[in-house]
C-alpha cells in the first residue's frame, strides 16, 4: 500500500516555529475531495493523539485545543501536499508526528480512520 512521507522535523527551542509537510510516496495514492488529511503526533510513552485535520473538498480545519491558535494545517491541491505550520512550539510538543488520509470523510478526529501512514518526523522542542 502507498504510504504518505512526512518531513520538515527536527530539534528547536521553545517559541519556534516549524513546518511539516506531507506527500504521497507515489502517483498512485491520489487524494479525493472526500478525504480527509489529519496530523497525529505519539510522544513517548504515550498514545497517538489526534492534532489537526483538513477536508480535501472544502478546506474545513479541526484542532485539538492545545494547539488553537498556534499551530495551521493547510493543503496545497496541486501538490497534493498537506502541511502544519508550527508556531510558539512548547516542549509538550515534543513528539513524533504523522500524517495520514482518512478516505471515510468524517471522523476527523477518529485515528482508526485514518490510513496510509508514513513513517513520522520527529519534533523536539527543548531549551
Amino acid at each position: 500500500q502507498a504510504h504518505l512521507v512526512e518531513s520538515g522535523g527536527g530539534m528547536v527551542h521553545p517559541g519556534d516555529s516549524l513546518t511539516l509537510s506531507c506527500t504521497p510516496s507515489e502517483d498512485s495514492l491520489v487524494i479525493y475531495a472526500n478525504d480527509i488529511m489529519g496530523w497525529f503526533r505519539q510522544a513517548p510513552g504515550k498514545g497517538r493523539e489526534f492534532v489537526a485535520a483538513v477536508t480535501w473538498r472544502n478546506n474545513k480545519k479541526f484542532y485539538v485545543d492545545s494547539v488553537k491558535g498556534r499551530f495551521t494545517i493547510y493543503r496545497v491541491a496541486a501538490e497534493n501536499a498537506v502541511y502544519l505550520q508550527m508556531n510558539s512550539l512548547k516542549d509538550e510538543d515534543t513528539a513524533v508526528y504523522y500524517c495520514g488520509r482518512n478516505p471515510t470523510g468524517e471522523a476527523w478526529y477518529d485515528g482508526s480512520k485514518y490510513g496510509n501512514w508514513g513513517q513520522g518526523t520527529q519534533v523536539t522542542v527543548s531549551s
